[in-house]
This record gives C-alpha cells, structure tokens and sequence, in this order.
C-alpha cells in the first residue's frame, strides 16, 4: 500500500539525511517493508515534521531488530545444548566447544555413575574385601583386563619390598645354570611389564650387573632377598621368583631347564621365551 504524499517526503528526507543504503540493509535484516512513491509524486525537502518520523521509525526498527537477535539466540542454543550448561557453569571449570563431526564423546566421570540395584552388592564387595572405592574399581577392571590371569601378591622378606603381578595360576618357571642363577638358585617366570607393579620399596633396593650388564639384578638393601629382577632374555619384562609369592594363589608349576652356560644358543634356539615379556 503507497504512503500518502506527506508521509513519503518525510520518508525521503530521512532517506537523504541518514544514509539510504543503511537502512535498505536494516530492511533487509528485519524484514521491515519500505513502499516506494506514489506514482508521478516528486520528492521535495520538508521542514521540522520529518524528525518525529524519523524518531518512531528508528524506535520500530530498534526494537524489531532485537527481537530478530533474541530469536536467533534461541535457535542457537536449542541447535547447541551445551551453551546452557557452559552458562550455568560459570565460575567453575572450563567447558570444552562443542565437538566437531565425528568426534568421539568424553566418558563420563566416576562420579557421574549410577550403581542402582548394584549398589548394595558394591558395599558389601568393599566391606568383604576391605577396599576403598578407588582399590575396589582398580581391582575389578585389572580382573577384567588380564581376564584368565590372577593377581599374584609378594616381597622380600623383611617386608620392605613389596609387589603384585598378573599371571595365570599355572606357572611356567625358567631354571638356570648360569654362574649367577646357580649360586642364588635364580627360578623365575617371566611376565609383560604392564603385568607388574610395585607397591613398595623402591628406594631400599639396589641393582648388581655383570658381563653385558643387561640383566637387573635387583634385591632388598635390608635382607638381601631378590623377588624380581629384569632378566637379560627380557628386558621389557620381570622375572619373578615363585618361592617370593604369598600362599593361596598358584596352583600348579612346571620348570624348565635352560642352559644359561651358553646362553646366546639356547635363548635363540628357545621358541617362546621371547614373547613371553609381550603384552
């Protein structure tokens, strides 16, 4: 619908006096209709008239201008339900930007678990074995990660030394004849490093090497008694004695002689004993 005539020359001088091509994009953003003259109408300069016009324009398209914002913010946080969360976590630690295409989602925190039924039967696995919650989570995700292994405890044997490593309940123990295995009476079975942990002692124990000086000999400072040591067959392994295990947890153990007098023959010629410091 055309404006009346002394409307649109107010129209017109505000055009000229505040920059057309602005306010053509403000029309363009706010969807605000600007008709065009009335047909064979001459734009002519007015007087005072045109500024409370121009007063009432600028306020419509304030204010139509914020509405397209407001609508345009929500849209935003409805495509994104993260920004909310990263407004009402204000004050506390950063949220990360929401992740792109593709990206894998973060695992949620302990915390944020439920145990539901299980939580009765979560106790009293703590309660029974005396675990805190953190060594009763570590406990059973080790169980599930070395599935078919159990979790052999041990020491020296002042007590200052002490670890854990797993291992299957059937032992298959290496007996050497080197100079060194035969006057320490060194059997050992060999674990991957990822399987051995120790608890502790580590400053009370010192190291002797000889020969190539591959091979760790570790043992106690206080009584002498090597429990583990870091074999030259393996040095991405342990050797661990079984005689240094607690009771309750072998079951069975099978020994192997191996010829450590020649020692570079025999490892090369062994099949196995290689993969066995492999996860």
């Amino acid at each position: 619908m055309p404006w009346p005539a002394h409307q649109f020359c107010h129209w017109n001088c505000f055009l000229r006096a505040y920059k057309c091509q602005c306010l053509l994009s403000c029309r363009e953003e706010v969807k605000v209709p600007l008709p065009g003259p009335p047909p064979g109408h001459a734009a002519r300069r007015c007087g005072a008239p045109w500024r409370a016009q121009r007063t009432a324009t600028l306020r419509r398209m304030g204010r139509l201008r914020a509405a397209s914002a407001r609508r345009s913010r929500r849209s935003s946080a409805a495509a994104s339900p993260s920004a909310g969360s990263a407004r009402s976590g204000r004050g506390k630690a950063a949220i990360s930007a929401p992740a792109g295409p593709g990206a894998q989602e973060q695992p949620p925190a302990p915390g944020d678990f439920d145990l539901g039924e299980q939580r009765g039967r979560w106790a009293a696995f703590q309660e029974r074995h005396r675990l805190s919650c953190e060594e009763a989570a570590r406990l059973l995700l080790d169980a599930f990660e070395h599935r078919g292994l159990v979790k052999h405890t041990g020491g020296c044997h002042c007590g200052a030394v002490r670890f854990e490593v797993w291992a299957s309940a059937d032992l298959h123990v290496f007996n050497c004849n080197c100079s060194i295995c035969t006057k320490k009476q060194n059997r050992h079975f060999i674990v991957p490093a990822s399987r051995f942990k120790l608890l502790k002692g580590a400053d009370n124990l010192t190291t002797y090497t000889f020969n190539t000086h591959r091979a760790q000999h570790t043992f106690c400072k206080t009584c002498g008694v090597q429990s583990f040591y870091t074999p030259r067959s393996n040095p991405d392994g342990y050797g661990i004695a079984p005689h240094c295990l607690d009771e309750g947890t072998v079951q069975t153990i099978v020994t192997e002689d191996i010829n450590g007098k020649e020692w570079e023959t025999a490892v090369k010629e062994h099949k196995t004993i290689r993969d066995m410091s492999k996860p």
